[in-house]
């Protein structure tokens, strides 16, 4: 039975991953190292890890298996979860999987390296409605894919 693994900390999407979830009553693990608030639902289950830097993306990955889906815009945890052959989400619906994920680490690598030069000083673009309403498709259809 697939399940679904959120890196929770920070993720904009938690409410439409918890409707999705209950709405193909899919066991879901929000993982965090706290403030996150329960769910309130038994199929979602809060996961509180202890504080470090990669605490909740150990969890994850030893946790995750063939076939569940993965919510993270964590690179290296995404490279980790396509590995134990999980389909991966970004919350702006981007799908990362073997194809793709070695771009997507070696652009991380760039991009850090660009920001620790000071060549490259802002962040990311703000999270909007299109990106949540991309979300939302990309993660029905892997839930139907994972089926």
């Amino acid at each position: 039975m697939t399940e679904i693994y959120v890196d929770a900390d920070a993720c904009p999407v938690k409410d439409e991953i918890i409707r999705v979830a209950e709405r193909h009553a899919l066991k879901t693990y929000l993982v965090t190292d706290g403030g996150v608030r329960p769910p309130g639902n038994p199929l979602i289950q809060l996961v509180i890890v202890p504080p470090g830097p990669d605490a909740a993306d150990d969890w994850i990955a030893d946790h995750i298996g063939n076939g569940d889906i993965a919510i993270t815009n964590d690179i290296p945890l995404a490279a980790r979860c396509v590995k134990a052959g999980a389909l991966v989400i970004k919350p702006n619906g981007e799908p990362l999987d073997e194809k793709s994920i070695g771009m997507a680490l070696a652009t991380r690598d760039l991009m850090t390296g660009l920001r620790e030069s000071g060549a490259i000083t802002g962040g990311p673009r703000s999270f909007s409605k299109k990106d949540r309403s991309q979300f939302l498709n990309a993660l029905e259809a892997a839930v139907q894919a994972a089926r």
